[in-house]
């Protein structure tokens, strides 16, 4: 069965993103578990940010589980990607990705790899850049299988990556590789940017994707852009889809109103 998870930013530094919820803990979890969202999807500082076995008792005081950990925080507080010219921050940037793989893998929950995949810049082609993230993503996935758990790898839009763009294109180069223990996240929002037809991307690729980011064409919660959800979700259900729907939106017009807008159009498409 499809679950519903919700996303929740711990990092107090950080203000403004697509995140519905915001910096405390157990208040976002009781709120999250009342609407009747069955997990939680974490954005946290670090793998060592949280004490887990506090989150762990949390977690099962409020019925809930852990859908995934994002990494974004080492690109964006760090500036770590796995295709930085630079062999020593690419090093960097595997040892923070296996820290949330072990912090994640303790709750089940894969980690999520987006922006730390980077871009590809002037003096360097495309296909070496290709080469430098399947070199970092197989030595993260050995990791992941270690830990019991897969890794998410997030096909971006254009605007935030130059690497790779479609489900398709990503389902390519994983195979190509032999990374067969990662699997792909399918963002509606990226992909209302960059699929031709997103409910055959999402059949075609089925195989390949292991979490769905649920979000507007405008990253807005579900319900408030143009997106049309009800052939995405015939799609997600024809495919046998049984993992998380995570609504990783921008908290329009407030985290509260964007959480119940959220498990409205989850429990309209998917109950």
């Amino acid at each position: 069965m499809i679950k519903s998870a919700i996303t929740l930013n711990l990092i107090n530094s950080m203000s403004i993103g697509p995140w519905i919820f915001w910096h405390n803990l157990e208040e976002s979890l009781k709120k999250a578990a009342e609407l009747g969202f069955d997990g939680v999807e974490l954005f946290t500082r670090s793998g060592s940010d949280l004490d887990a076995n506090h989150l762990q008792d949390q977690l099962k005081h409020y019925g809930l589980k852990l859908a995934a950990v994002g990494t974004g925080a080492g690109k964006v507080l760090q500036g770590l990607t796995l295709t930085d010219p630079d062999p020593e921050i690419r090093k960097r940037a595997i040892g923070y990705i296996e820290e949330m793989i072990d912090f994640g893998a303790q709750f089940g929950a894969p980690a999520i790899i987006g922006s730390m995949q980077g871009n590809f810049s002037t003096g360097h082609t495309k296909e070496e850049t290709l080469g430098l993230l399947a070199e970092g993503l197989s030595e993260l996935e050995k990791t992941a299988k270690s830990a019991g758990v897969v890794l998410i790898y997030e096909p971006l839009n254009r605007y935030e990556s130059n690497l790779i763009n479609t489900l398709q294109s990503g389902s390519e180069f994983l195979e190509r590789n032999h990374l067969e223990a990662i699997r792909l996240l399918a963002d509606l929002f990226h992909m209302n940017i960059e699929e031709e037809n997103l409910p055959h991307s999402l059949v075609t690729n089925a195989k390949q994707i292991g979490h769905v980011h649920f979000a507007d064409s405008n990253r807005r919660p579900i319900g408030l852009g143009h997106t049309d959800m009800k052939s995405i979700a015939e799609a997600l259900k024809e495919s046998e889809y049984s993992g998380y729907i995570s609504a990783e939106a921008f908290p329009y017009p407030s985290p509260d109103e964007a959480a119940k807008q959220t498990i409205k159009q989850f429990k309209k498409y998917f109950r």
